[in-house]
């Protein structure tokens, strides 16, 4: 960062710099939230620091963009960084701390461990991107084990991924709970991301079919709908022949395992992803048979 800038919150980038000053708070009985970002932070980012600030006596932030979940073809090297700005938003939403680790921290000379998530990790997100969950388990491992955190949040915009978080804490005995909070949306329906700073004017418009099929599942759900093979296939529809962009995957899961479910159950979920031009965006809904009660 450069000299002039002084920053509003407390930073840190050493890992023993982190723990000293949580081990402080802990010692004061405060209880520690924790939010994990690659920074470029939007009022999705602000609202899991909010949330993190309303339970917990301490909030710990991390900005790191964490180069092993990205693939080779992908933006990591383009992955907007704007760190000052970020610090800015992570004092005005009620952050205490800032851990700016570096690569080198993170990923030092002779690294060679890998956390990885059977099952979870290798459907939806895990064809497309098959070494990304592995990056991004690996590193929330270390975040968490770093920040030693009593509650961590994360965004429900990222569905595969907080319940891939979840089951890694479970089976691994991390102490620590996981709290998903609210997809954060433009007012025209767009979830928040930062990757939609990519987006021409065109490719947002199109981007907007992504909430749209939601809605369209959503709607027809609770309209007592009970083919979901000919929904998924409408979803799809209503995707891919929108200009400009390419679909990935639309569909219906089962809530826990992920798994595409062709008949309505209490707890689901629609997924989709697509390419808007070369960006790709995803998003997703819950959606409930008991809906239709």
């Amino acid at each position: 960062m450069p000299d002039p800038f002084t920053s509003p919150v407390e930073t840190v980038a050493e890992i023993p710099a982190l723990r000293k000053l949580v081990e402080a708070e802990r010692k004061q009985n405060a209880s520690i939230g924790f939010v994990p970002t690659m920074g470029a932070l939007h009022a999705g980012h602000m609202s899991l620091i909010e949330a993190a600030h309303r339970d917990c006596d301490f909030v710990v932030v991390s900005i790191f963009v964490n180069p092993t979940q990205f693939g080779p073809n992908e933006d990591f090297e383009k992955y907007p960084r704007v760190v000052e700005q970020d610090l800015v938003k992570c004092h005005e939403a009620g952050a205490d701390l800032v851990w700016l680790p570096t690569t080198e921290i993170m990923y030092p000379k002779n690294f060679s461990t890998c956390v990885t998530v059977k099952m979870l990790s290798q459907v939806l997100e895990g064809k497309t991107r098959p070494d990304h969950f592995e990056g991004v388990t690996s590193v929330v491992t270390k975040l968490l084990l770093c920040s030693l955190p009593d509650i961590a949040y994360f965004g429900a915009k990222d569905y595969q991924q907080q319940a891939i978080i979840r089951r890694m804490c479970l089976d691994l005995n991390i102490p620590v709970e996981i709290k998903t909070c609210p997809i954060v949306r433009d007012t025209d329906g767009l979830a928040l991301s930062s990757r939609n700073a990519y987006l021409s004017e065109a490719e947002r418009e199109s981007a907007l079919s992504l909430s749209r099929a939601l809605k369209l599942a959503e709607e027809r759900i609770h309209a007592g709908e009970t083919d979901l093979n000919q929904l998924t296939a409408e979803m799809q529809q209503l995707i891919s022949t929108t200009p400009l962009l390419k679909l990935d995957y639309a569909t219906i899961v089962d809530a826990g395992t992920l798994e595409e479910i062709s008949a309505p159950q209490p707890d689901m979920v629609a997924l989709v992803a697509a390419y808007a031009g070369a960006t790709r965006l995803i998003d997703n809904c819950l959606l409930s048979a008991d809906a239709t009660d």
